[in-house]
């Protein structure tokens, strides 16, 4: 899996171009990043343990196929520590974009037709976030601050999950779960927990160094690699071609029915024969019974009409 998913990632280093560069020309917002990816992939002391190693240390405490769950939980916090760095690389290190070179001399670029990278849709920014105008921290007060409090807290906060200094998973769900029989579970024993916050760190150091030696130091390396597992690739970056397995499977037959329901069932059955075929019936029925209606048959119904008056006044004058 960690392969596969790594194999995926590389889908994206064909636009390495259009990125790079900004580490010099935007010093603190790098910065901040570092710290924000260093949270994010789980490295101790910084606040990203608190999320990560505090469910899995549980997992490995209750032990069982509870095991199994905590080393997948690695995996992911190992995949997490790659895919965060490659964008923080790709974005900040290498040679300067044109964009990172206009900044370098003073000018913020705008695209004339702001377009979504992704699809090339032209895009609004009169509205919502971030506006008409784009702020970076090293121009903006506010911004500065406001991202230097986030930083400051991804840090130190951190600290509060070193073992035997406080249990602040714990406490925080014991209002709410203290009669429940699962609620002892969540405090593992101290060996335990330094065991799950330094295996993290390790396996989220390991994915920083890899997306290093990929994004930095041999940007070339992540084609060579798709190249070399272009099939693989395929696989993953195609998701297992899950969608077109969706498409296929539901979304064809479907379609299908639709137009089967719409085009032959509506205009045949529907159109055709309950309702045009029961106007035909009834026309073609309408038709023969004005057609016998002739002169000969209106006096014989007359003359009929007249026989019953007859019997009856007979059978009415002989009963008195």
């Amino acid at each position: 899996m960690a392969a596969g998913s790594l194999i995926a990632a590389m889908a994206g280093t064909q636009d390495l171009d259009r990125m790079g560069g900004f580490k010099k020309v935007m010093p603190f917002t790098y910065g901040c990043f570092i710290v924000g990816g260093l949270a994010l992939a789980g490295v101790f002391p910084f606040s990203g343990l608190f999320s990560k190693d505090e469910i899995m240390v549980s997992e490995f405490e209750r032990g069982g196929w509870f095991v199994v769950l905590g080393v997948l939980g690695y995996v992911g916090s190992f995949l997490t520590a790659i895919y965060t760095f490659r964008m923080i690389f790709r974005a900040f290190e290498g040679d300067r974009v044109p964009e990172a070179e206009e900044l370098a001399h003073g000018h913020l670029a705008h695209h004339d037709v702001p377009t979504n990278p992704a699809t090339g849709e032209e895009e609004d920014f009169e509205v919502g976030f971030p506006g008409p105008e784009h702020h970076i921290a090293e121009r903006s007060a506010a911004m500065r601050a406001a991202m230097g409090v986030l930083a400051i807290g991804a840090f130190g906060l951190g600290a509060l999950q070193i073992p035997g200094v406080t249990h602040v998973v714990h406490s925080f769900l014991e209002p709410t779960f203290e009669d429940s029989p699962f609620y002892t579970a969540l405090e593992p024993s101290t060996a335990t927990a330094w065991f799950a916050l330094l295996g993290g760190t390790v396996t989220a150091l390991a994915g920083i160094a890899i997306a290093y030696r990929l994004w930095v130091q041999d940007r070339e390396a992540p084609a060579r690699i798709r190249a070399r597992f272009a099939g693989a690739h395929r696989l993953f970056a195609h998701k297992w071609y899950f969608d077109e397995l969706i498409d296929t499977v539901i979304v064809r037959p479907f379609a299908w029915f639709g137009r089967f329901s719409r085009n032959t069932f509506e205009r045949v059955v529907v159109n055709g024969v309950l309702v045009n075929g029961t106007s035909s019936v009834v026309r073609a029925g309408s038709a023969a019974v004005r057609a016998i209606q002739s002169g000969f048959l209106r006096a014989y119904a007359a003359l009929l009409l007249l026989g019953l008056t007859g019997v009856g006044l007979y059978f009415l004058i002989n009963a008195t």
